[in-house]
């Protein structure tokens, strides 16, 4: 990527995205309908013998004559509100948020004049995109718009010579017929220009309709050809430049410093010197869209995810997926309304901080993980990885982080001695300050502390202030 002028484009992460911390989008689309398995419907119900495949066949019948475009009219978005999108993005705190905008499956979620097959054309023939960018602005809430249609390339070649995707008709729904191997992250046959040429206006129609505030890239956009990922960051920074816009993107899809660094559902040990995020989904179910029998993370689960990331100067945006008629679980609303809860009363700990000199502490060990490409490809052969951070957290365990002078040490858990040890934050440790006052976020108790040589010894109050982790603010 040394051939164009990359070096005028490198963006620092805005201060509004540094600040924000918690962001949601939504995987909806026509494989909604099916709520087979995962979002990958599209592309494996035409691998035949898959169990998609199966399942695909014995409910709606064989591949020629029950293809993928035959959920479009069954996705109706029948119970769709974006104003009632926007208000559960507001309840659960999230301070960024916006629907898939494409997936990997050619079907768009907006008015596009580039691409005929969209939400208006079919399915609930309304502009979502459009209509979540309204109200959710209404409500003070940036807009993020995510492209996977990088993954298209290759996406719906079957194994089935039959199937509906090799009726030449049918070309405007999956593209041209191409070789099998072309579904591989890293295939043999790399995009066209025309396929290019589409990839690129259809980011460049949506910045120019709806200026989303974060472009978010999911995997494999390096196989577009770099004249074309280069026509898109320069157009969205420069030419339309939006006002505080990133871009977030994936691998070494995009040169380094051209946006923030996401990693799929990563964490780290330590505390890192730049901005990132971690995508990760409330599902507990190895999918990021609606499925048949759903299961979600609980509020603590990601309450504790959300301190771990923002402790080391990491965002985190969660995915939850609605139904085809685009209404939400009742289980997955109650959650994201409880972590709204924590973050009303506890939110000082985590909107606007900025990392402390060490991030955490306690005996629960943290390891680097990303969704990387080895990941990926065990996902393309149908070998889905469960999720590898599902620690469980004591009351030794805190993370750190601080607005100006004041530092805050989120407890992971409550006490049974009823008493907290910092041991970090012992005298003549980290933190050098003479601790004047400590105050437990939602407690209205006076605590009484004190601090030596093994650390700052604080004495649990009667009650807890809240549920699942819990905030000390220090000022020295």
């Amino acid at each position: 990527m040394n051939n164009l002028a990359w070096d005028n484009l490198y963006r620092e992460a805005p201060k509004w995205f540094r600040d924000a911390k918690f962001g949601l989008f939504f995987h909806w689309g026509p494989y909604s309908v099916p709520a087979c398995q995962n979002e990958w419907y599209s592309r494996n119900m035409y691998a035949k013998g898959t169990e998609q495949n199966l399942y695909h066949e014995k409910t709606y019948g064989n591949l020629h004559d029950f293809g993928y475009k035959d959920f479009y009219p069954m996705m109706k978005g029948e119970r769709f509100s974006a104003k009632e999108w926007a208000e559960l993005v507001r309840l659960s705190g999230a301070r960024y948020a916006g629907p898939v905008t494409e997936h990997s499956d050619n079907f768009s979620m907006w008015n596009s004049k580039v691409n005929p097959v969209n939400s208006v054309n079919y399915g609930p023939h309304r502009d979502i995109v459009g209509e979540c960018a309204k109200e959710f602005r209404a409500e003070g809430i940036h807009m993020l718009a995510s492209f996977h249609h990088q993954w298209l390339w290759g996406w719906f070649m079957s194994s089935d010579n039959e199937a509906d995707v090799y009726i030449p008709d049918n070309e405007k729904f999956y593209g041209p017929a191409l070789p099998l191997e072309t579904n591989r992250y890293d295939p043999y046959r790399y995009p066209d220009q025309a396929f290019c040429k589409t990839w690129a206006k259809k980011i460049c129609e949506v910045i120019d309709q709806y200026a989303p505030d974060v472009l978010y890239f999911d995997s494999r956009a390096y196989i577009i050809d770099e004249a074309y990922r280069y026509q898109v960051a320069e157009y969205y920074y420069g030419s339309r430049n939006i006002h505080d816009g990133i871009i977030t993107y994936k691998q070494e899809d995009f040169p380094k410093g051209i946006g923030v660094y996401d990693f799929e559902r990563g964490q780290f040990s330590k505390p890192k010197d730049f901005p990132w995020q971690s995508d990760d989904r409330l599902e507990d179910n190895i999918t990021w869209c609606m499925v048949q029998e759903p299961k979600y993370k609980s509020s603590e689960r990601i309450i504790h995810q959300l301190c771990d990331i923002v402790s080391k100067n990491g965002n985190l945006l969660l995915n939850v997926g609605p139904y085809a008629d685009g209404s939400f679980h009742p289980d997955a609303i109650k959650i994201l309304k409880e972590i709204g809860e924590w973050l009303s009363l506890n939110g000082e700990a985590i909107y606007e901080t900025r990392p402390f000199s060490i991030a955490e502490e306690g005996p629960t060990a943290i390891i680097d993980t990303d969704f990387d490409v080895d990941k990926i490809e065990g996902q393309l052969n149908f070998c889905n990885t469960p999720d590898e951070h599902n620690e469980i957290f004591t009351a030794q365990d805190f993370r750190f982080t601080t607005h100006g002078d004041t530092l805050y040490t989120i407890a992971l858990g409550w006490p049974k001695t009823g008493e907290f040890h910092i041991n970090s934050l012992k005298t003549n440790g980290i933190y050098k300050k003479t601790i004047q006052c400590v105050e437990l976020i939602g407690s209205g108790e006076h605590l009484k502390f004190h601090r030596d040589a093994r650390g700052l010894h604080i004495k649990a109050p009667e009650s807890k202030p809240c549920e699942s982790a819990y905030v000390f603010k220090i000022n020295g």
